[in-house]
Parts: C-alpha cells; structure tokens; sequence
C-alpha cells in the first residue's frame, strides 16, 4: 500500500506546484504560503477528527514530538523558498532543482537508517542526478531579468530543507498515527510562515489578494493536504530512499500543466534530463 500512497502524493504535489503559481501570480509569496498553510492546518485536523486519531496525543513521546517540530521547521522553510523561487522562475526550472532533493534525502536515509545503497541504487542516483543537471538551464540575460535571477539559491534551499523534511519526519512517525503527526506538523508551519508575513509586514496585503488568487491559494492548500497524508503515510510505511523518489515523480504532473496553462516548453536537453529523472526513480523500484 506504500506504493500507492507514495503515488497519490506525487500527483497531489504536482497539482499543489501549478495551483499555488498560479495563486501566487500577484501575491507576496510569503503571504500566500501562511494562507496556504491555514487550509492544510484546516484540512489535516479534520481528518484526524473523523477518525478518532486525536486520542493518541497524550501517548505521544517527547522525543517523537520534537522530530515532528523539526520536521515542521524544515517543512515551513522549505515551503517559504519553494514558492518564493515559484513567483521568480519557471515551474519547469524550479521543479527539478526542487526535487533533486532525493540525492541528499537517499544519503541521509542512508546515515541514519541504515537503508543500503547498492549498486542499482548508485546507478539511479547517478541517473536522477544528471536528469537535474540537464533540466536546468541558464537563461538568456534579458529573460533572467524578467524574472529574477535568486530564483536557483531559492530553489535549491527548498530541496535542502525537503531532504531534512522527509528524514525528520520519518523519525517523528515511527511511533504515531501519521495523520496525526501530519497536523501537529502543520501547526508549526502555520505558526512558522505567519511570523514571517508579520516580520516583513506583508499581513497589510491581505486586502489586496483578488478573488481568482484566493480560490487557487484554497485549491492549492487542500492539494497540499491531501499529498502530505499519503506522503507521511508511505513513510511510515515504506522506506524513504524510495519513498520520496516516487513522491518526485510529482514533477511529471507539474511540467505537463505547466505546458498547459503556462505555455512553458521543453528543450530536447531538458526532455532528456526529465527521462533520466524518471528512469532513475522507476528503477528504485526493482
């Protein structure tokens, strides 16, 4: 069932990438990420409602709740570059970069879980690596001014932080129902995004956020729920050198709807980068 769930997580986080570009065109990124986060905040805890996993809290261990406190840090300021570098760049060129994040994700899961990186296993790092190399391309100067040239320091501080997501979040699961340990992360990522709105004064702007901005930031939190329950569900269940490869496939999802409503193309490079990236994640599975 790990599987499915790490499948199910990788379409969500496709259709979360898309809706919140488009929510995020005329909003402060910071803003739309605190917004964002009160639907997911919403979403989560109601679910864990219905199903009675709320009684759990009280058996919940100190050093479990710690994890998911780091967990959620990571998560928040993963969150926080990720869709800053969304509203600077190209989803197509902001997404790889994101999702190389399985490199360190697949070393670390090494370190501290001991799971094996063999031969195969090299052999897919090796691929999903150069597919990300490929995918990244330097912009002409005219067009990098047009939209911004931090968007690759942003992108590649959201794929640190999503590593260490992933590895803190396995650890805080080990021992709780991940429903629950996925909205008791959302609060700190609530409470993480807000103190930056308010440290930069962008809670001013809330007036200003259009009608169509509103409905995709709502569409794109309830997307980011629904991919964060099966992506913390897989964990729990599966390994996480596998795990989050298969969540990245995400970025299959992603580039097809940017193409779509973002006109955004392919070069023959970046075509063949995104083969090597889904071979490698493909192969993980064998």
């Amino acid at each position: 069932m790990w599987i499915l769930f790490a499948f199910g997580s990788a379409l969500f986080a496709g259709l979360t990438a898309i809706l919140a570009k488009i929510g995020i065109h005329s909003t402060d990124s910071n803003l739309a990420t605190a917004l964002r986060t009160v639907v997911v905040l919403a979403f989560s805890w109601l679910l864990v409602l219905l199903q009675g996993s709320w009684q759990g809290l009280g058996q919940i261990s100190g050093r479990t709740f710690a994890f998911l406190i780091l967990s959620g840090l990571a998560t928040g300021a993963s969150w926080l570059c990720y869709f800053r570098a969304l509203q600077l760049g190209d989803v197509n060129k902001v997404t790889p970069i994101d999702k190389s994040s399985t490199l360190l994700t697949i070393f670390l899961a090494f370190v501290f879980f001991h799971e094996p990186i063999g031969p195969l296993k090299a052999a897919c790092i090796v691929l999903i690596g150069l597919g990300t190399w490929l995918m990244i391309q330097k912009k002409p100067v005219a067009q990098a001014r047009q939209t911004g040239r931090g968007w690759m320091f942003y992108a590649l501080a959201s794929a640190v932080f999503a590593s260490l997501t992933s590895i803190l979040g396995k650890a805080g699961m080990e021992h709780i129902d991940s429903n629950l340990g996925t909205a008791i992360r959302t609060i700190v990522v609530l409470c993480m995004a807000w103190v930056v709105v308010f440290m930069t004064g962008r809670q001013r702007e809330l007036r200003q956020i259009g009608r169509k901005s509103w409905i995709f930031l709502i569409l794109s939190g309830f997307a980011t729920g629904a991919s964060w329950l099966c992506y913390y569900r897989a964990l729990q269940l599966g390994p996480a050198s596998v795990v989050v490869p298969i969540d990245k496939l995400s970025i299959l999802v992603t580039i097809l709807f940017s193409r779509l409503v973002f006109q955004e193309h392919l070069s023959r490079r970046a075509g063949a980068g995104l083969a090597l990236i889904v071979a490698g994640t493909l192969l993980l599975l064998v």
